[in-house]
């Protein structure tokens, strides 16, 4: 797998130079989820209890949704201009262009978290800017990222893409979002660190798990 990481360095930083000369999906899942953080400081009382119990589904809710929408983008760019063929072309296990659109996908949706906590920070009055919410994120995001690339490419070779990619994937992923909501709750509650380590196991197991399985099954997610 060594001699392939330049490979997916190369697939990475294709991406990521496409998403700065055009901004698609950055900008796109940025103003959806400031426009969800918007509605939901509106929708409940602003009382400090209310809020930080309600806080981990309003945070997740907005992180989830946000991300399929990102995750759907990802696929049908590479499709519409032509480039997913020309991927699958190249000299290349299919694993390795699965692990370089997925880190994509992965990168994209940090700095969009990152975007949305100072954000959230402001309009709830709640910061998340803690060492154990951001390891819990990034857990949970390399899981939703890892289930949602291969999702999205069987999505994208369908009509109804933007349908199908929901249907197939937040069945699967639900692991890792009731995890997030449960082990956010807890640190927002100035819970010990014991009583978050079953929900840190439960992401680290989920990510190894099916980073490997979708890897794995790439190959024939992209067969048409």
């Amino acid at each position: 797998m060594k001699s392939h990481l330049p490979k997916i360095g190369a697939i990475l930083w294709k991406d990521i130079l496409y998403e700065l000369r055009t901004k698609d999906i950055i900008v796109s899942v940025a103003v959806f989820v400031l426009l969800v953080l918007v509605i939901f400081s509106f929708a409940f009382d602003p009382r400090a209890e209310t809020v930080r119990s309600l806080a981990p589904g309003i945070v997740w809710v907005a992180f989830s949704f946000a991300g399929v929408l990102g995750l759907n983008r990802s696929f049908v760019l590479e499709k519409e201009k032509g480039c997913l063929d020309g991927l699958l072309l190249c000299p290349v296990p299919r694993e390795v262009i699965f692990l370089g659109k997925m880190l994509g996908s992965f990168v994209f949706m940090v700095l969009v978290e990152l975007l949305t906590l100072p954000i959230f920070s402001v309009l709830f009055n709640i910061s998340l800017f803690v060492p154990s919410f951001l390891l819990i994120a990034l857990l949970a995001t390399l899981g939703f990222v890892a289930v949602g690339s291969i999702f999205s490419a069987v999505a994208v070779n369908t009509k109804s893409r933007e349908i199908m990619l929901p249907l197939l994937f937040f069945p699967i992923v639900v692991p890792v979002i009731i995890a997030a909501v449960s082990a956010s709750g807890s640190i927002l509650q100035n819970a010990p660190f014991g009583e978050l380590r079953t929900w840190f196991q439960v992401l680290a197991a989920f990510d190894v798990i099916f980073l490997v399985v979708s890897s794995l099954t790439f190959e024939y997610a992209v067969e048409e």
